[in-house]
């Protein structure tokens, strides 16, 4: 059991979601998605503004069930006349590339307060997932909404800047943001600018047992357990997880892994998080790399801790993403 000492109300919560996973994952590597489903808890969408944000739904492919959910606050943007306009946020949920949805609760409810605190436009992509749909469906995805917005600037709202856009993502999502950033670097858009990269706690793994994987191995939401069946369920059948998916800058990745246009990248890593290790290989290669790249780590946070309000330093990781986001906007504004 895990010594990390919570509120009971985030204990509880995170107590079910890991027994929602265990009952939904197969040791076959299958997903009993029916079960899954009933409890993925979807919120409606809302024309009506909630704490200051409206959603509504965008297909971008039906038939691959591709689409996105926008986030659009109603309130004035935080030094309104000096930035004029909105920058927009396209997100990529986390869940194991297995689970969960741009719908899902803790999703809706986590882009809301993103839209609303960060006063921009959130796009969070519902992609295909494992293992119905392995790699690289989950990044031909992202980028294909990429391009959609690219071409439908009409779905997004008036005051929107498309030169001001951000990818992010959190554990897989994370995951999926860094390769979508790698294949947008290589597309020349009309529209849209990849200003930065949000990279919340990524998934990122290899062959080797890390010792942040073997010491934070029982710590709250992600297990090497966990982790192992994730690996196997979305990478090709015959990978390790030195794939390159999975493992950046490892013996099986190309020298030019990362393209001259890679944007510059804020990185949150838990001192409390089993992917910590590999996280700050991430963080290294991009360095070596000679990118542009910010880590913030905190101490105390386990996986995706930030995602909830109750843990004591959320407000950290949204203020460090707003100095970030504005730090990247002014600097167009400036040049």
């Amino acid at each position: 059991m895990s010594s990390i000492k919570l509120p009971w109300t985030l204990s509880l919560k995170i107590t079910i979601f890991e027994f929602i996973v265990n009952a939904c994952r197969r040791s076959n590597g299958t997903v009993n998605r029916p079960l899954c489903n009933f409890f993925d808890r979807i919120a409606p969408t809302s024309k009506t503004p909630q704490n200051g944000v409206v959603t509504s739904d965008v297909a971008v492919d039906s038939s691959r069930n591709l689409w996105f959910r926008l986030f659009t606050p109603t309130t004035i943007p935080k030094g309104g006349d000096e930035l004029g306009s909105l920058p927009i946020i396209i997100y990529f949920h986390g869940g194991g590339f297995a689970f969960l949805s741009a719908g899902s609760i803790v999703y809706d409810e986590w882009c809301r307060r993103l839209a609303r605190e960060l006063q921009a436009v959130v796009v969070s992509v519902n992609y295909r997932l494992a293992p119905e749909h392995q790699f690289p469906c989950q990044y031909e995805d992202g980028m294909d909404a990429l391009k959609f917005l690219d071409n439908n600037l009409e779905e997004l709202p008036i005051n929107v800047n498309p030169k001001w856009c951000f990818l992010a993502g959190d554990s897989a999502g994370g995951n999926l943001a860094h390769h979508v950033a790698v294949k947008a670097g290589e597309y020349n858009f009309s529209n849209l600018k990849m200003l930065g990269l949000i990279s919340l706690q990524p998934f990122f793994g290899g062959e080797e047992r890390t010792e942040s994987e073997i010491k934070n191995d029982r710590n709250p939401l992600l297990s090497l357990d966990f982790t192992d069946w994730y690996w196997k369920v979305f990478l090709p059948n015959g990978s390790n997880r030195d794939h390159p998916a999975a493992h950046v800058f490892g013996p099986k990745s190309s020298v030019d892994v990362i393209p001259d246009t890679f944007p510059a990248t804020l990185l949150f890593v838990g001192g409390l998080d089993l992917l910590k290790d590999w996280q700050m290989k991430y963080y290294e290669g991009l360095k070596q790399a000679g990118k542009e790249v910010y880590l913030v780590e905190d101490p105390k946070a386990f996986h995706c801790s930030f995602m909830y309000k109750e843990f004591p330093e959320y407000n950290l990781f949204v203020k460090e993403i707003e100095d970030f986001m504005l730090k990247q906007m002014k600097g167009t504004i400036n040049n």
